[in-house]
């Protein structure tokens, strides 16, 4: 029975740069992404779209 082989220890990256890499072109959440991207969040009422004063973003929350 042979030693379970694993990953290099001096791999320096495990997963592409950017989590876009994983996703195709013709994927349908290229869709869903550009549309949310279009929605104006401070006009369907979601509180916290603009950031503070430190530049920190907010969490969205759902509209009260």
């Amino acid at each position: 029975m042979a030693h379970i082989q694993g990953t290099d220890r001096d791999q320096l990256t495990l997963f592409p740069e950017s989590v876009d890499d994983y996703i195709t072109e013709d994927n349908p959440v290229r869709f869903l992404d550009a549309f949310v991207e279009s929605l104006d969040l401070h006009e369907l009422m979601f509180q916290r779209v603009i950031p503070s004063e430190t530049g920190r973003s907010s969490y969205l929350s759902w509209p009260t």
